[in-house]
């Protein structure tokens, strides 16, 4: 069994956590309050803290919130103190990672300060912390951590993928699922083609899509204005899927997708692990007219998502089977090495 520890924003994914896994999933109890003044009152369970000295424990946490990441580093750090026997921080979205570069002289590049904060999390009974972040936004920020802690770089990207083998046979386009198929069981619909908004994501993410057509966008200049244009491939008569780590404004997708139509792309769905959304921008993907862009596809690592689930054209797909599939992998990988 596993004991697994949620913060408050992150109950949904735990509970759908353990509703895939029922026999393998215990739910830690941790009280998230605040005193009078503001600063947190937090209590682990007392009959959770005997049990997970036996077992391998688990730290579901987001910190896309400044405001709640004190209280769960004060959680993150207990854990592994309290005589955890193995430790696993599951921080599915990496939320410093787009200020990863110092450009001038004064900037900060608060990657690094989150990777160092991270990395001083105390060991397990049985070893170093191991940090899970799905599809971070730039590959190097692992080497921000520090050897106390182990990284571990995941991506959600395989939840589109069993989208896309599924596509079809739903009624309206869309179901959820709970399980994850292997690569080479998923079917190789030609329909789609994967596009990519520039030549980052193309690398990234080219490979993991190998039995699909690929097209790659990039901006170019004209005249004194820049431009998305299709740069490689060709879109025509494709039902095409952008694909990307994280959204912000939403400007280059919608750039992308009016490239695509314009090379005759049969329909655009639109597909990133981590939408950000800063002042609401998630409102212009309302407008599917406007946009172009007819299924935008999430996932729950940003959990105030879950709410834009079925509004326009979004639709959140849930990293919690993700986290079941590494939990069992880990588990059967433990168990190979006892018998070594």
């Amino acid at each position: 069994k596993t004991m697994v520890f949620a913060h408050k924003s992150m109950d949904k994914v735990a509970q759908k956590l353990q509703e895939l896994h029922p026999e393998q999933i215990v739910l830690g109890k941790c009280r998230w309050e605040t005193f009078n003044d503001g600063f947190p009152n937090l209590a682990l369970n007392e009959d959770d803290c005997h049990s997970m000295t036996r077992m391998p424990t688990v730290y579901l946490g987001s910190f896309h919130d400044p405001n709640n990441i004190f209280e769960q580093l004060a959680i993150l750090y207990a854990l592994p103190s309290m005589g955890a026997l193995q430790f696993r921080v599951f921080l599915p979205w990496f939320c410093t990672g787009t200020m990863e570069r110092v450009e001038v002289l004064g900037q900060i590049a608060t990657a690094e300060t989150l990777a160092r904060v991270l990395s001083a999390t105390p060991h397990a009974a049985s070893g170093p912390t191991r940090i899970t972040i799905f599809d971070i936004h730039a590959l190097q920020e692992q080497f921000y951590f520090n050897d106390n802690v182990h990284v571990e770089l995941k991506s959600a990207v395989w939840l589109l993928r069993q989208e896309l083998a599924h596509l079809s046979a739903s009624s309206d386009g869309f179901s959820p699922r709970s399980s994850i198929l292997p690569p080479g069981m998923l079917a190789q619909d030609k329909k789609f083609a994967i596009c990519f908004p520039d030549d980052g994501a193309a690398k990234r993410f080219g490979k993991k899509f190998p039995e699909y057509p690929h097209c790659v966008c990039s901006k170019v200049r004209e005249g004194d204005s820049r431009v998305v244009r299709v740069k490689d491939g060709n879109p025509a008569g494709f039902d095409c899927v952008i694909v990307d780590d994280l959204v912000q404004s939403g400007g280059t997708l919608v750039e992308c997708a009016k490239a695509l139509r314009e090379m005759g792309a049969k329909s655009i769905l639109c597909f990133v692990t981590h939408g950000v959304f800063p002042r609401n921008s998630w409102e212009r993907f309302l407008d599917v007219d406007k946009t172009g862009i007819q299924r935008f596809y999430l996932t729950d690592t940003i959990p105030r998502n879950c709410e834009l689930h079925g509004q326009g054209p979004f639709r959140v797909l849930s990293i919690a089977p993700l986290l079941g599939h590494l939990l069992s992998h880990s588990r059967l990988d433990d168990l190979r090495g006892l018998l070594r």
